[in-house]
């Protein structure tokens, strides 16, 4: 298997490492550089965990450049497990196989490791609790601009550092009277955290070092706002047709007022409807709710293609030049390659970071030869607009991660 240049460097700056975070840009072939690892480390048993929409890429890719043993992990049970084997589980159900806890002396490698940020779920309690000897971890986003998220993977890098001390120097709090607990309000000594992450194995490349790819065009497109909206931000409640909105917690509250400068704002819905009529190019169409899936299709007279929990369909767009494809955040924001196309249409924003950010590199990525343009259809005095602000100041605090550090 022949590797690019700059796969071949992050594979050497980490040769004398077992466990080895390979935080590689969107687009740069993680996938290669950590299968290539996971060979280098030569293991008789290997356990690859990743989102249950990855299984077939990665089942198709070892069998198809090495000789192992290839296990897709999901309702069989396990009472041997052959040398010379790669298992493969996703993380909704990896915590649900308790025979793995037995593996001793195996490799692990996580796709998407940001997938562990909160330690305390049942997935991540039980991976670190796995008895793994090497760890390839791999992401393009490893912290969503959230860098108290990113404890668990150190742990397992190697770096012992407990929590609490790990706030304590890399995190600025404050005391919130009214939630009684402490809130982040930013972070501190960011080179000294990057210099640590680099000694235990972490590798970050960003596209651009690499890479020229196209020229990338954002349009805020400002929504005209609708008498619902401006009535359920003053009265928390509104009733529309047979729907009844009551944002009696912050949560409800937040929750409708972006289904209200969603799906329930017909000039947001008209707009996108003169933007697929007025090209015959493919578009890709990042959504949250499957109300606003509903409210598109019904307005869509071309071919079009769905990627969302339930289906994922990409017969259109792969064969129309003018098809529309509709992409539920969660389902798809990760792992597709999507550069036949060069136009998204934000229709709503999501509220994860590393989400939105990965949206953005399904076009914009090796392969890709002509500019790419996003369209954030933004609700006119909404709460889209602070999303959005919110969405690029955690993409700087990602982005200082790659960065060199400056050690004095």
């Amino acid at each position: 298997m022949k590797l690019f240049p700059h796969q071949d460097k992050a594979l050497d700056d980490t040769y004398e490492y077992n466990r080895v975070a390979y935080y590689l840009d969107m687009g740069l072939g993680k996938t290669f550089v950590g299968s290539e690892k996971m060979w280098e480390l030569n293991t008789a048993y290997n356990l690859v965990i990743c989102q249950k929409s990855k299984i077939s890429d990665w089942k198709e890719h070892f069998e198809s450049h090495y000789d192992y043993k290839v296990i897709v992990f999901d309702k069989q049970k396990l009472d041997i497990i052959p040398p010379e084997s790669v298992l493969i589980v996703n993380y909704d159900k990896v915590w649900r196989r308790p025979e793995l806890l037995k593996l001793r002396d195996f490799t692990l490698m996580l796709d998407e490791s940001s997938m562990i940020k909160n330690e305390k779920s049942n997935r991540s309690k039980f991976i670190l609790n796995l008895a793994a000897e090497n760890v390839i971890l791999l992401s393009g986003t490893p912290t969503g601009g959230k860098y108290e998220e990113l404890w668990s993977q150190l742990y397992l890098l190697g770096w012992k550092i407990n929590k609490k001390l790990f706030l304590k120097q890399f995190v600025n709090q404050e005391w919130d009277d009214r939630n009684q607990q402490f809130k982040i309000t930013g972070y501190k000594n960011v080179d000294r955290l990057k210099h640590k992450l680099r000694s235990h194995g972490a590798i970050f490349m960003k596209t651009e070092e690499v890479f020229n790819l196209p020229m990338v065009n954002d349009q805020h497109v400002k929504i005209p706002c609708t008498k619902a909206y401006k009535e359920f931000k003053q009265h928390h409640i509104i009733q529309i047709g047979e729907d009844e909105l009551i944002g009696d917690t912050a949560a409800a509250k937040k929750l409708y007022l972006r289904q209200l400068a969603g799906f329930y704002n017909q000039h947001k819905l008209n707009y996108v409807k003169d933007l697929i009529d007025s090209t015959n190019d493919r578009i890709i169409i990042f959504y949250n709710f499957k109300r606003e899936y509903e409210a598109l299709v019904s307005m869509i007279d071309k071919p079009y293609s769905t990627v969302n929990g339930s289906l994922k369909d990409l017969t259109a767009y792969e064969k129309q030049d003018n098809s529309i494809t509709l992409i539920q955040y969660q389902a798809g924001a990760m792992g597709l390659n999507l550069q036949k196309a060069n136009k998204i249409v934000y229709f709503t924003l999501t509220d994860k970071s590393e989400l939105f950010e990965q949206s953005k590199k399904r076009i914009h990525r090796i392969g890709q030869e002509r500019p790419c343009f996003y369209y954030y259809l933004l609700t006119d005095g909404s709460i889209e607009w602070r999303m959005l602000d919110v969405l690029k100041e955690r993409k700087d605090y990602t982005d200082a991660l790659f960065e060199k550090e400056e050690i004095s």
